[in-house]
């Protein structure tokens, strides 16, 4: 009994041992509960809502490029990519290694992650991978929980509906690189792309936009359940060009096979209306990736297809020339419409002869005649009398050798020589440079939008200048009118006697341009001066040979041919430039595509009037 009554103090007391035991516990965790739900349930409330939403930066629409109808030149499309936040995946090697068994990641691709990881925040989305297909986009969605981090994105792509037509004046965008992620930290953005070239890269600002942000909310796994809010910033503002999209895409067809350039200008107030140059290349390629095949085969090419000859390109301008040493002379009084010189087919200076292309010559002639039949002896006169400084005044106000307010970020300045400029080399200036100059050889080189800018001022008489932008977001850019070009200080007899020897040109049987004139339907005539352009010396041996003609010379070594247009003559609308390089003469290589050209733009303008055939305007 007193056994049983000794057991039964010993369980009661282990009893109250254990009643003590769980109720401080009990009590620790009523505690904890109670700090975890109140005390501290808001913080915890807050970080359970920030695992579940997820705020990401996104890239803004990039604006659109429109010719001046409306047609898209550069655009957008959606395209799914694959990113990685960087917060949210513990062990990134890891997950690339999972993430490369479903889209294959090289070498280089890891190192640009990790670069892109360590340059940027954590909570920045870095691009993994682009352009994913369906089946794989379906596979890392699918793979989302062993792939904690990566994300899938819809993200826009640069297209560019034409493919090489606009290449060079619209220009195409690429991936930043680190340097412009520097300037710019919102370019780290996956999908952001920086216009390179053309309009892409002089309107950079106005088409990039401002990031937006997306609400996502995930799951444990990171998976993505729903998109729960959106701003998309500000999307880049719509540029419109002058540009006629018809139009380019006729000059690339005809230029198509040649290393040549066109430009057709609206000469009343300077708008392109096209700037092709070719050969040319897709820009699309520059967004997804240019093959090392592809840039070899690119920069190897003779015919350089990815330099812009129109903005870029430099040429002798050969007998194109004249016009603007003509205006110079008559402008000084250093010749006049009635002032002839007389050509047997070369001019002696000193003990050195300087030939004209017609071996015969071409008997006396006046400033008409010589435009018309494009004596060089006239030229060769007629520039020792004005002088190279009076001749260099004149064709840099009219747009030759000078920088133009142009709205593309890249063009060459060319050059019209002066003796000054000659002598700062260290070098005389000697009278054969003077002749030479004359007839648009020597040191002369322009660019084929000058040449159009050239012909243009010498059309109207006033100093318009080219430009491609139309208006920005809606916004008409200034430059639209003729009125806004002020005119230019040459004497209005200096110009008749210049429009009348260019249309001579063109509308008469001697003119060197008679073949490309006009068809009688249109009824308004076009006025325009031949060049040729030599790029390599020809003795007199080869001059006096029978049967010697510049064709027979390798591709590289024939001269470059060039035409100036402009029409209608009485009240000039349209002026071009056509210079097709070692085209041999610009009569049968350039003037075609020129008149073919002028042809198009004055059948696409409904204010030019259709006059009945014969009609002189």
């Amino acid at each position: 009994m007193r056994r049983e009554t000794r057991r039964a103090g010993v369980f009661t007391r282990r009893a109250l041992a254990v009643l003590a035991g769980q109720t401080a516990v009990l009590g620790l965790l009523s505690a904890r509960l109670y700090q975890v739900q109140v005390t501290e349930g808001r913080r915890y409330a807050t970080r359970a809502r920030q695992n579940s939403i997820s705020l990401r930066m996104i890239a803004p629409v990039r604006g659109r490029i429109l010719d001046r109808g409306g047609v898209v030149l550069a655009g957008n499309k959606q395209a799914w990519r694959a990113l990685l936040i960087a917060e949210q995946s513990h062990d990134i090697d890891r997950t690339l290694d999972r993430f490369s068994r479903i889209v294959p990641l090289d070498a280089r691709a890891r190192a640009r992650i990790r670069r892109d990881v360590a340059q940027n925040r954590r909570f920045i989305p870095v691009l993994v991978a682009d352009f994913l297909t369906w089946d794989q986009m379906a596979r890392i969605e699918a793979a989302a929980p062993r792939l904690p981090g990566i994300v899938i994105d819809v993200g826009q792509t640069r297209v560019y509906p034409f493919g090489p037509d606009f290449a060079h004046v619209v220009g195409y965008v690429a991936p930043p690189t680190p340097a412009d992620v520097a300037r710019d930290p919102a370019l780290a953005l996956p999908g952001m792309r920086v216009g390179r070239t053309g309009v892409e890269r002089f309107r950079e600002r106005d088409l990039q936009g401002q990031a937006g942000s997306v609400q996502l909310e995930v799951d444990a796994a990171g998976r993505v359940i729903r998109e729960l809010a959106r701003d998309g910033g500000v999307p880049g503002a719509d540029v419109t060009l002058t540009l006629d999209a018809g139009l380019q895409r006729l000059a690339m067809r005809r230029l198509a096979g040649l290393s040549a350039s066109a430009v057709v200008l609206d000469a009343r107030d300077g708008a392109v209306l096209a700037m092709a140059s070719t050969p040319s290349f897709d820009p699309g390629l520059f967004d997804t990736g240019v093959s090392e095949a592809q840039w070899k085969a690119w920069i190897t090419d003779p015919m350089a297809p990815l330099i812009d000859k129109a903005a870029v390109g430099v040429y002798a301008p050969g007998s194109t020339f004249k016009p603007g040493v003509a205006l110079a002379a008559l402008s000084a009084g250093a010749i006049t419409p009635t002032t002839t010189f007389f050509c047997p087919g070369y001019f002696q200076l000193g003990n050195r002869k300087f030939y004209c292309w017609k071996r015969g010559g071409h008997g006396t002639v006046d400033v008409h005649t010589a435009l018309q039949q494009s004596c060089d002896v006239f030229f060769y006169h007629t520039a020792l009398q004005v002088g190279m400084d009076r001749i260099a005044a004149m064709t840099h106000r009219l747009g030759l050798g000078v920088r133009l307010p142009l709205d593309l970020p890249l063009q060459a300045r060319g050059l019209v020589p002066t003796p000054a400029w000659r002598r700062a080399h260290g070098h005389p200036w000697v009278l054969g440079d003077t002749a030479l100059a004359g007839i648009g050889q020597g040191f002369v080189q322009v660019t084929p939008l000058q040449l159009a800018t050239y012909v243009a001022r010498v059309a109207t008489g006033r100093a318009v200048a080219p430009h491609v932008a139309a208006s920005i977001g809606g916004r008409v850019l200034p430059g639209g009118v003729a009125s806004d070009w002020p005119l230019l200080d040459i004497p209005q007899p200096a110009l008749k006697a210049v429009h009348d020897g260019l249309a001579a040109v063109v509308n008469t049987p001697l003119g060197t341009g008679w073949t490309v004139r006009l068809p009688p339907a249109l009824g308004v005539r076009m006025a325009g001066k031949t060049g040729t352009a030599q790029v390599t010396g020809v003795s007199q041996a080869e001059r006096l040979a029978g049967g010697f003609h510049s064709s027979q010379l390798p591709w590289k070594l024939r001269p470059n041919a060039l035409f100036i247009a402009f029409a209608p003559v009485t009240a000039p609308r349209y002026a071009t430039a056509v210079v097709v390089a070692h085209g041999n003469e610009g009569a049968e290589a350039a003037a075609p595509i020129a008149r073919d050209l002028i042809v198009a733009a004055l059948s696409r303008d409904p204010t030019v009037a259709q006059a009945a055939p014969g009609t002189k305007s």
